[in-house]
């Protein structure tokens, strides 16, 4: 427990108030019905994204030295929450602050002043993360992308696939094997990422596909011939890539978690408020303990995941080992948001289909998390082996 500023104790890092506050008024901007166009349009939540951008939220991360913030990962999180309690969907803006942790954590001095900066005013976009590959999938370490240094530049090649934003970012981090994957001692080794300008070489060097999916997440598959990039665009050691991206995977696990708490609050909030007015042979079906207990279990579970971020964020704000915090936040998360998803649905019945209510979207909307960032199964895999001691499984 901590204690907050007016001397009370909550648990595991402030609430912000004062950003929720912010955060809710812009939201109320962009009610239900734009999200719903957008889901109808496959188009890309641009006009919110700039909104966010202007009230400086989304550089709540980047430090006042580049223009930012400089708040710790528990505000960025209460942003993304407060963004999906309100019935919007954040992932279309949170990769920016975990994929800009990446170059803050790990970049040269003149990177992040050359691209720090104008990511927080908004004259740049870094809201894409090319990592997956269709033959590896959550292999990381047998990726095929390769990036062979010629001079003062690299020669990439490869694909990448289900990067989510590549057409509504200037700027991707990309990781690429620079030392194949036979010559190292460690398959986690011999990776480098790398910061690639998308808009330069779009159409030239570099091919972005949209991939039509249940959801609107803008997600794609980029494809990259020949493309050459600076040797001053590759962050950190080349080699090491693969340690650079862990600490970005926990905050994006941790961030994604806070979402899924918002998430939960809105599927609770909106399935109360429709039990309580709606009436069913003569009372309202929020009497009936087949309505009433699910969503009372919800809510438990929402309290749970709620604990779970918080705690990950505290770990990952002290520099501690996060890695298991992080995925069991997640995953706790994604299932209290599935559930009070399903809970939802079966309170709203039939209704619960029809779009003009909002739940079967979001309903598709709270399944991704089951998938991705990070799949059930390989959190799973990841206590057993790394927490319980149990053989590797893969």
């Amino acid at each position: 427990m901590n204690e907050s500023e007016n001397g009370t104790l909550v648990p595991l890092g402030r609430d912000y108030p004062e950003l929720r506050d912010g955060v809710k008024r812009i939201c109320q901007d962009f009610p239900l019905e734009y999200w719903a166009r957008l889901d109808r349009e496959r188009a890309y939540p641009t006009e919110f994204v700039k909104a966010l951008t202007e009230a400086g939220y989304l550089a709540a991360l980047i430090p006042e030295e580049y223009g930012g913030a400089g708040l710790p990962l528990r505000a960025a999180a209460v942003i993304l929450e407060e963004i999906n309690r309100n019935g919007g969907n954040a992932t279309q803006a949170h990769a920016q602050m975990y994929v800009m942790g990446t170059v803050l954590r790990h970049g040269s001095e003149e990177q992040k002043r050359r691209i720090l900066p104008r990511v927080a005013s908004g004259e740049l976009r870094l809201q894409a993360f090319g990592v997956t590959e269709p033959t590896s999938g959550s292999d990381t370490t047998r990726i095929r992308t390769t990036a062979v240094r010629q001079g003062d530049e690299y020669v990439i090649n490869g694909q990448k696939v289900w990067t989510s934003r590549a057409l509504h970012s200037d700027l991707m981090l990309l990781l690429a094997r620079t030392t194949p994957l036979d010559q190292v001692q460690k398959r986690t080794h011999g990776l480098s990422v790398f910061i690639v300008d998308l808009k330069e070489n779009l159409g030239k060097t570099v091919e972005i596909r949209p991939i039509d999916a249940m959801i609107n997440h803008n997600t794609t598959e980029v494809f990259f011939e020949n493309l050459r990039v600076p040797v001053e665009n590759r962050i950190g050691e080349e080699g090491q890539g693969f340690k650079y991206i862990l600490s970005g995977m926990n905050a994006e696990r941790i961030l994604v978690a806070t979402e899924l708490v918002g998430d939960t609050h809105w599927f609770i909030e909106t399935a109360t408020r429709y039990a309580n007015e709606r009436v069913v042979f003569g009372r309202p079906i929020g009497q009936n303990q087949g309505i009433q207990f699910p969503i009372a279990r919800c809510y438990a579970e929402l309290e749970s995941a709620d604990i779970l971020a918080r705690r990950a964020a505290a770990l990952f704000q002290d520099g501690k080992d996060c890695g298991t915090a992080a995925n069991v936040a997640k995953l706790i998360a994604s299932e209290a948001s599935w559930h009070a998803a399903e809970a939802c649905m079966q309170t709203f019945g039939g209704f619960g289909y029809a779009a003009e209510y909002h739940v079967e979207r979001r309903w598709r909307e709270a399944r991704l998390a089951q998938i991705a960032p990070v799949s059930t199964n390989m959190v799973l895999s990841y206590i057993a082996q790394h927490v319980l001691g149990l053989p590797r499984s893969y």
